[in-house]
């Protein structure tokens, strides 16, 4: 079998691709090999509605099982429902809307790749495919040019009792007990009676205990009067979340094309993928030559200039886990939940106005100025003095 383009790792961002390529260039021979038993794991991709253009609202609309036009957050001090929209992709139903445009030989499961470079995969039972490019999207590598946090998470989809009364999602609820860095729990009200529950850690580590955190969301659930009966589906996460690093070190570490978090996109303070997975799709599906050397340049051009642009958020990430101490994490995000919808929105997009900053950085700080400064200089110092001979 012929194959144009190879994509290892069927996950969010080689999927996006895939598919964008059948719907603009279905001549493209494209092929996508997925270690686990099927297409894009065991996961739950969100998104808020300003994150897309409206073209890449429109083209990426199948995937989205669950919509809602609001959602919420809670902290000890207040809380607000947000007007925006908010939308939820299973990754079943990313697997089912890939199997409709990709014949199904062009999908290999349950097969991993043992070795890589541009242009061939070695794959766990020793044979070998070549195509003019290959992507790799295999997830998150260690990378020593990029200095990263955590965000982990344990969800569990349930099914209630009773009704919960949940009119949209609760993006954050910070009202639980903090420990392990800056927690809270996320809730997706997919029906009545059917919710994902997950809680969730910006965290300096990686560890993670599933039991502790099933027994903290069995505490949640029963806080909020719920009755689990039955559990659905549980899912587990460890998602990068970025303090600062030298991207282009990072991207000189080889030169196969990467794409979604092997490529360094991802929002550094939420964590969140799924917009960039979608510019890489439209911007791989754009390119006229899809041979290696083309696209490496041109993922490799557009990672730069994402993280690049995202300076500042790295910079907030330094002062929430380098210069916050225990119960200040939560005051930093509890401050930042009392601006405007729309500032939020621009936030979450990556997307935000110089005036923006001005207002997430005025007023009275939550913490105290000369350890922030320090923290900020202490680190700029480091950074500066590993680069030395």
């Amino acid at each position: 079998m012929q194959h144009d383009l190879i994509l290892a790792g069927g996950g969010l961002a080689n999927g996006l691709i895939a598919y964008r390529l059948a719907q603009l260039r279905p001549d493209v021979k494209v092929t996508i090999i997925e270690a686990g038993p099927t297409i894009g794991g065991n996961h739950t991709w969100s998104s808020f509605a300003h994150d897309l253009t409206p073209a890449q609202q429109e083209w990426t609309s199948p995937f989205f099982r669950h919509r809602w036009d609001r959602y919420s957050i809670r902290f000890p001090e207040h809380g607000r429902t947000i007007e925006a929209g908010y939308g939820s992709i299973p990754s079943e139903a990313f697997a089912e809307e890939l199997a409709k445009v990709l014949p199904p030989e062009r999908i290999i499961t349950g097969m991993p790749v043992v070795a890589l470079d541009s242009t061939s995969v070695t794959l766990a039972d020793q044979s070998v495919l070549r195509a003019g490019c290959v992507i790799d999207a295999r997830g998150q590598r260690p990378a020593k040019s990029l200095d990263l946090r955590w965000q982990k998470f344990l969800g569990l989809e349930v099914e209630l009792a009773e009704p919960h009364d949940l009119t949209g999602p609760i993006i954050m609820d910070a009202t639980v007990p903090q420990y392990d860095g800056y927690r809270f729990v996320y809730t997706l009200p997919y029906g009545p009676r059917h919710v994902l529950i997950e809680d969730t850690y910006f965290s300096d580590g990686k560890d993670l205990s599933p039991q502790t955190l099933r027994d903290h969301l069995a505490d949640y659930a029963k806080a909020q009067g719920w009755e689990i009966v039955r559990i659905i589906r549980e899912e587990v996460g460890i998602l990068p979340l970025g303090i600062g690093g030298d991207i282009k070190a990072f991207w000189n570490e080889d030169s196969i094309p990467r794409a979604g978090l092997r490529a360094g996109l991802f929002h550094p303070v939420t964590g969140y993928s799924f917009p960039d997975a979608v510019q890489v799709a439209d911007l791989v599906a754009s390119l006229p030559d899809l041979s290696a050397g083309p696209v490496f340049r041109a993922i490799r051009a557009h990672s730069i200039r994402a993280w690049e642009a995202r300076g500042m958020y790295r910079i907030l990430n330094r002062m929430l886990f380098l210069a916050a101490h225990n119960e200040e994490r939560r005051t930093i995000l509890s401050r930042f939940y009392r601006h405007p919808d729309a500032l939020v929105g621009r936030f979450y997009a990556a997307k935000p106005e110089w005036r923006d900053w001005t207002r997430i950085l005025s007023g009275k700080p939550p913490i105290p100025p000369v350890r922030a400064l320090k923290t900020l200089l202490n680190y700029e110092l480091k950074r500066r003095g590993s680069k030395q001979p």
